[in-house]
């Protein structure tokens, strides 16, 4: 009897986790990395905030799948490059972030190969470059940003979009003002969308 039950336990247990497995996947960002401040000389040096204007950037890296009956948990390993445009000093100037992000995402599977999701991403900022401009570090390398999203499974193959959003705040100063007067500071939060293609090996 005790053999018996050994067996359904690995079968089942088998069964429920055959879907799992690592994979790759890369895609589009397309999104603004947050807002400059800098200081209006001829309004009394009041400070103004300015979005930017969403670019596209990429992202590729790994993942892992887990699957837990009805849900699964994702975690994700990815390089991503987001970009966005200003216009200061009269000139457009882009605002490119690089950064490892580390999603932990937690989804269900709703219809067929349909599947919802959301999660924190850990997130460490490699490098910010604004054009003209000498930056200074970032106040924080690491931070936690939200994503939630749709997903379609198809064999192999996943396709999904998804929206984050920075949780904390998170600023570069600016080191050389040459590059343009009365700037001060740079946003670092990104709020975006993402457009993933992933293949499972």
């Amino acid at each position: 009897m005790k053999n018996y039950l050994f067996i359904l336990l690995l079968c089942s247990t088998s069964a429920l986790f055959a879907q799992s497995g690592f994979g790759v996947k890369g895609g589009l960002n397309y999104g603004d990395n947050g807002e400059i401040a800098y200081t209006d000389i001829t309004n009394a040096g009041e400070d103004i905030m300015k979005g930017g204007d969403s670019k596209v950037g990429y992202h590729f890296g790994l993942f892992y799948r887990a699957d837990l009956g009805g849900f699964f948990l994702r975690p994700e390993l990815l390089y991503t490059k987001t970009k966005s445009s200003y216009e200061y000093n009269d000139q457009e100037a882009d605002y490119n972030v690089s950064k490892i992000d580390l999603p932990v995402l937690l989804g269900m599977d709703i219809l067929g190969p349909l599947n919802v999701f959301a999660g924190p991403s850990l997130q460490y900022i490699l490098e910010n470059d604004f054009d003209g401009v000498s930056l200074g570090d970032v106040e924080n390398e690491f931070t936690v940003g939200a994503q939630f999203g749709v997903g379609i499974k198809l064999g192999s193959i996943g396709l999904d979009v998804r929206y984050e959003r920075a949780l904390k705040e998170n600023e570069a100063t600016v080191l050389d003002l040459s590059g343009g007067e009365g700037l001060q500071r740079v946003d670092t939060r990104p709020n975006q969308l993402i457009f993933s293609l992933s293949v499972k090996l």
